[in-house]
């Protein structure tokens, strides 16, 4: 069976990507600059911010990209997007608890150890991998909370004038997670736990 993914744009250009087996056999990062390179080439506005949105503490360009987006722009929706397979995932959930500090994949990973935190606790029954995928969805819930500690952020998302969304892209199965940051049931104090709404699947 052959594994087909296919980006449909305004401009009637396609793009078919196949996927499947490979991503278990060592090429998930091929595919995935492959994708990368589809929709930096087709899409005339995209900006990349890492699934792993830091708080407003984080890399001043990150900060920097959100305030001119919500600011100046005026965007509507932000959307943080997590996958599948997700190597920086699988680091955080392999990482001892008093691993070294000074290495460069813990100080990338580390902006997701609450959403490690929560899944260790809800997940601990389940498998390695199992655990793996919980974070990976985990941490997009996180990143949301992440993007309200932006004062500029939280007052429009607020007001109903900004809306936060979550995203989960499952390379292997294809098929496509997204759903909104309920802003007025969740508890935005850290640790927390989000509330969510409007929750789309497509395959």
């Amino acid at each position: 069976m052959a594994w087909r993914f296919q980006f449909r744009y305004e401009s009637g250009k396609s793009d078919n990507l196949i996927f499947g087996p490979k991503l278990k056999s060592g090429e998930a990062g091929q595919t995935h600059l492959r994708l990368w390179s589809s929709f930096k080439e087709n899409l005339d506005h995209f900006q990349n911010l890492a699934q792993g949105q830091s708080p407003k503490a984080g890399p001043s360009e990150t900060n920097a990209a959100l305030e001119f987006a919500v600011n100046s722009l005026k965007v509507e929706n932000i959307l943080v997007i997590g996958h599948s397979c997700c190597g920086g995932i699988r680091a955080l959930m392999s990482m001892e608890d008093e691993a070294d500090s000074s290495s460069f994949i813990r100080s990338w990973v580390v902006v997701g150890k609450n959403a490690r935190l929560i899944t260790k606790s809800a997940a601990s029954n389940l498998s390695f991998d199992q655990q793996c995928r919980h974070c990976e969805k985990e941490s997009v819930n996180h990143s949301l909370l992440n993007l309200l500690t932006y004062p500029w952020i939280e007052e429009k998302v607020a007001k109903g004038q900004l809306s936060v969304h979550g995203g989960y892209y499952d390379f292997v199965d294809c098929t496509f997670e997204k759903w909104t940051l309920d802003f007025e049931s969740s508890n935005c104090e850290k640790n927390s736990r989000v509330a969510v709404k409007n929750r789309l699947y497509w395959c």
